[in-house]
C-alpha cells in the first residue's frame, strides 16, 4: 500500500509531498519533494491508494451564501446573533469548529486568512483529479482526505506546537525524535535530515500517516448532522486511535 501526504501552499516553493510505502513491517518514506508543482502533486495522488492534503477542501457554506447575497445587494445580518458569533460562522467551517471542540486547535480560516490562496490552488487540483477519473469526495471517502497535521500530532500525543519556521529547528528536531520513538516502524531513511530541517516535509509525512489512518477507517468522519456541510465544505479527518495502530 502507498499513501501520500501533501503539505500544500499557494506556490510550489513551499509545497512538500511525501510518499509512504507500507508493508507488514511498517512504513518507509520512499521520497519527499519539497518544491512540488501541480503536475507532480497530481502524479503523486494518482499513484497512491490514499492521499492526505493539508488544506481546506471547501469554503464555509454560510460564507458562500453571504458573498452571494452581498453580490446581489441583499445581505441580511441577523439581529439576534452577536457580531463576533455571526462572523465566526462565516470564517469557520463546521469541521473547523468540530476540530476546535475535540483538540482546542483552531484551523486557519479559508475565508478570512491567507490560506484562502492555497485553497484556490487546491480547488484546481481537485478538479483535475476528477477530470482524470478519480472520485473526489470532500468528506474523505475518495482518493483524497483533508488533514490537519497539528491536530493529528495532538491526537497522537506528540509535540504539535513550536516546530514551524527556521527559528524553531530545535522544536522540529524534538518532534522528529519523538515521532521516531513513538513509531519505530516508520523508516525515514535518507529523508530523516530533510524532516529535521523542513517543517513542510515533516508535515507532509504526518499527512501521509493520517491518510493511512483514513484508509483504515481510523479517523473521524462526519455524522448525519454534519454530512451535508462536509460534502461542500470539506471535512478534517482526525485520528481516533494511537499511532501504533497504523502499522497493523
Amino acid at each position: 500500500m502507498r499513501t501520500v501526504g501533501v503539505d500544500l501552499a499557494a506556490e510550489a516553493v513551499r509545497t512538500s509531498v511525501a510518499w509512504l510505502d507500507w508493508s507488514a513491517n511498517g512504513a518507509r518514506v520512499s521520497e519527499i519533494e519539497i518544491r512540488a508543482d501541480d503536475d507532480l502533486i497530481i502524479e503523486a495522488v494518482m499513484g497512491a491508494d490514499k492521499a492526505g492534503i493539508d488544506c481546506p477542501l471547501g469554503w464555509p457554506d454560510k460564507f458562500v451564501e453571504f458573498v452571494t447575497a452581498h453580490r446581489a445587494g441583499h445581505v441580511d445580518i441577523p439581529s439576534d446573533i452577536a457580531g463576533h458569533s455571526w462572523r465566526r460562522n462565516l470564517a469557520l467551517r463546521v469541521t473547523d469548529q468540530v476540530v476546535y471542540d475535540l483538540t482546542g486547535l483552531t484551523p486557519l480560516s479559508v475565508s478570512a486568512d491567507r490560506i484562502g490562496h492555497t485553497a484556490m490552488r487546491c480547488a484546481g487540483l481537485l478538479a483535475e483529479l476528477a477530470r482524470q477519473g478519480q472520485l473526489v469526495d470532500r468528506r474523505g471517502s475518495g482518493i483524497v482526505v483533508e488533514v490537519y497535521p497539528a491536530a493529528s500530532l495532538n491526537r497522537w500525543e506528540l509535540p504539535y506546537r513550536n516546530y514551524k519556521r527556521s527559528s524553531n529547528l530545535g522544536g522540529l528536531g524534538r518532534l522528529v525524535d519523538e515521532l521516531q520513538a513513538a513509531a519505530p516502524w516508520l523508516d525515514l531513511g535518507a529523508y530523516e535530515q530533510t524532516c529535521r530541517v523542513s517543517d513542510d516535509a515533516t508535515d507532509a509525512v504526518i499527512a501521509a500517516l493520517t491518510a493511512r489512518a483514513s484508509s483504515q477507517g481510523l479517523v473521524t468522519v462526519p455524522d448525519q448532522e454534519h454530512a451535508d456541510s462536509a460534502r461542500t465544505e470539506g471535512w478534517i479527518a482526525l485520528p481516533t486511535t494511537p499511532l501504533h495502530k497504523l502499522q497493523l
